[in-house]
């Protein structure tokens, strides 16, 4: 187009720079092992000069599946926000290497962050954990065998650094692989699948490795003075019944620990609620940046699809 006799030409639009630089399957243990990575997610604008909590998220999958991948909805929105770092660790599955290889991973992974904490601007004294199903059990096992040679292992560079965090969500992982009575365990229809799993997993039937899945399990790990759990858990879970979720949260009681135990009314084993969500950041921030707020317990209804 002319204007004048000149030629008028149009500003091409800048491109858009995505709010969130993503460093992908960093190897955190050394060994070349594509399960043994972690993303790594860091704002690029943040909101203060200091040292970025982290978020780490351990995705589920049944112990033979899932992927880290899985972590960018998980991380990806309170990193944008400026506040937060993210990680979403990978760990190796049952198929591959027997328990307690997968404790082992995320430990391993928990000691990169902090090793490299200067480096990346994290902090290292506020490392929350969220982790969904199987990575649901890991994510508390994190939060509540700090002490736990056995669970500790030696994967990785970094075994001078603590593989302690500071908080956990618990989103419906199996806290007890032992579980009584009847009503904690997996419905008939899942009963059988699960069973396979669990013996690939300990390297046979759970009831002959009675030892190492008691050890698996966090409610044998309850105790006071560990970091705050809060476990979100669907009433209509025929995987992990809702069962477990109970005992858990008894059992701490008991013992005084910090835990919180939220109820998703008609949820099964795998859901999404605004409402969780929405009480997932409050425990985070509350545990990560300081704000403190009442974080209710009150069940959380879950729309039923029709």
């Amino acid at each position: 187009m002319l204007a004048g006799g000149f030629a008028v030409h149009a500003r091409a639009a800048a491109p858009e720079v995505e709010p969130v630089e993503v460093t992908a399957d960093i190897d955190y243990a050394g060994a070349g092992n594509a399960r043994q990575r972690l993303d790594l997610y860091l704002p690029r604008s943040r909101s203060g000069s200091a040292p970025l909590p982290v978020i780490v998220f351990v995705h589920g999958g049944g112990w033979v599946g899932g992927s880290k991948a899985a972590g960018r909805l998980i991380v990806q929105p309170p990193v944008v926000t400026g506040n937060y770092a993210g990680v979403s660790i990978g760990y190796r599955l049952a198929g591959e290497a027997r328990w307690p290889a997968q404790i082992h991973d995320c430990k391993a992974a928990i000691r990169w962050i902090r090793a490299n904490a200067a480096r990346h601007g994290l902090d290292p004294d506020r490392i929350g954990v969220i982790g969904t199903s199987a990575g649901g059990t890991l994510a508390t096992l994190l939060g509540l065998s700090g002490g736990a040679e056995d669970l500790e292992g030696s994967v990785g560079p970094h075994g001078a650094a603590s593989s302690r965090v500071t908080c956990v969500v618990n989103r419906f992982g199996r806290l007890n692989f032992l579980a009584q009575p009847e009503s904690a365990r997996a419905s008939a229809a899942q009963a059988g699948p699960l069973a396979q799993r669990l013996a690939l997993m300990f390297g046979g039937p759970v009831d002959e490795k009675a030892l190492l899945a008691r050890r698996a399990s966090p409610v044998s790990h309850a105790a006071s003075g560990l970091p705050p759990i809060i476990t979100f858990h669907g009433t209509a879970d025929s995987l992990v019944p809702f069962g477990q979720a109970e005992e858990f949260d008894a059992t701490m009681r008991r013992a005084g620990g910090a835990h919180l135990l939220v109820p998703v009314i008609g949820g099964g084993h795998g859901y999404e609620n605004a409402e969780e969500r929405r009480r997932v950041r409050q425990f985070l921030d509350q545990h990560l940046r300081g704000i403190l707020s009442v974080i209710s317990t009150e069940p959380i209804p879950h729309p039923v699809k029709r």
